[in-house]
């Protein structure tokens, strides 16, 4: 007797399921939780915008507490001593938003959706390298996974097949009633992070289950209605945060529909290929035309930008540096000025889960290559900085 294959596919996920949980109980160690490195007075500077002579005579006379000394007594700065620090110089200020960047009053919460149509253009990467950099600068920031593959949760030491099996993601707070369950706060959801400043919207495979139930949903006209379901979840927290990311699925489903109608900006992530390019166009031919029917039915507003992101970015291909020239001149502005190039630096400290912040340079073979990285990220995120500081009507940060 054949067995049915859907039997089959739910018997093969479940022996996956355990036996995966088993493997991680085998080769990880109990309650392993990930940490963060520790940052030198360089790095502290360049995040506070002041110079490694401010910072020394900060010491020096006592305004800011000391941290713990390395090789050559160099001083190591947590994130928890930056935070410190940087409140601490924010309450002596002239201008205390020298060191507190975020939202002032009367300014709306920032909520950017990355977005593209195809997987493999470092939208995740994108997503949780912006976010922890954003954090590191003084931003209050949450990070939502709304793809059902759940890859941005994963950089957080989860496995989401095993750590979110029954519950506990995006999805419980966006879900449909059906008779026995119904959606929570998405505050039950929230976990906070070893990175201070920085919490996540976990993941995971049952946000599949929201593509595959809201048809059934808008035929029984449940309310909310799907594009407004993460925009409402995130209104319960809206005064916690300076800015939300959300990581969307690599397509234009009810989910992405869902971010986007949630989101003040959205980020595309583009790689300067030619079969890239056709498929950005076919992205945002629908997207054109779904936003339509959205707006016209008051899913959405204005954007305060809607900007692309070339990444993957290989300098050392000219055809790729042709393209890219092309889309300035074509799309304007709109192109964020720097690139995320493509780096082995990235790749490798993804293979661990990491990003490029969480690398500890001293211990690198390839340092050179990591700082390229660094800076192509830091240069990028710093362009994303400023536009969020110009929808709050700002024009930026100032030196020291």
């Amino acid at each position: 007797m054949h067995q049915v294959l859907h039997d089959k596919l739910k018997a093969d996920a479940e022996r996956l399921s355990e036996a995966l949980e088993h493997m991680s109980k085998l080769f990880l160690a109990p309650k392993e939780e990930k940490t963060l490195r520790a940052f030198t007075s360089a790095e502290v500077g360049e995040l506070l915008r002041v110079s490694d002579g401010y910072l020394r005579k900060a010491h020096f006379d006592g305004r800011i507490p000391e941290v713990e000394q390395g090789p050559g007594n160099k001083r190591l700065y947590s994130a928890e001593n930056i935070l410190q620090i940087r409140n601490i110089l924010a309450q002596n200020a002239k201008d205390p938003f020298q060191f507190l960047p975020g939202r002032r009053q009367g300014d709306k919460l920032q909520i950017w959706s990355t977005v593209n149509f195809k997987g493999g253009s470092s939208k995740t990467t994108t997503t949780v390298t912006l976010g922890m950099r954003l954090a590191l600068r003084g931003y209050r920031v949450c990070l939502v996974d709304a793809d059902p593959q759940a890859s941005l949760t994963t950089f957080f030491g989860y496995q989401p097949e095993i750590d979110f099996r029954h519950g506990g993601t995006l999805y419980d707070a966006i879900r449909y009633n059906d008779g026995e369950t119904s959606r929570v706060p998405i505050v039950d959801v929230l976990r906070k992070t070893y990175f201070p400043n920085l919490d996540l919207v976990p993941g995971g495979i049952m946000l599949s289950e929201f593509e595959t139930e809201t048809p059934t949903a808008l035929s029984r006209g449940e309310q909310p209605v799907f594009f407004n379901r993460i925009r409402d979840s995130l209104r319960q927290v809206e005064d916690d945060y300076d800015i939300v990311l959300i990581d969307c699925p690599p397509q234009l489903g009810y989910l992405t529909m869902a971010a986007v109608c949630a989101s003040t900006s959205l980020l595309m992530t583009i790689i300067p290929e030619r079969v890239d390019l056709a498929s950005a166009s076919q992205f945002l031919t629908m997207a054109s035309g779904v936003l339509e029917v959205l707006y016209s039915n008051g899913g959405i507003g204005a954007y305060d930008n809607f900007a692309y992101l070339l990444t993957r970015f290989d300098t050392a291909i000219s055809t790729q540096q042709d393209l890219s020239e092309w889309l300035r001149q074509l799309l304007g502005d709109s192109v964020i000025k720097t690139p995320f190039v493509k780096s082995s630096a990235v790749s490798e400290a993804g293979l661990s889960q990491k990003t490029i912040f969480e690398v500890d340079l001293a211990t690198t073979k390839n340092r050179k290559t990591y700082e390229r990285a660094l800076e192509s990220v830091m240069s990028f995120s710093n362009d994303i900085e400023k536009m969020i500081q110009s929808a709050w009507g700002r024009g930026g940060t100032n030196e020291a």
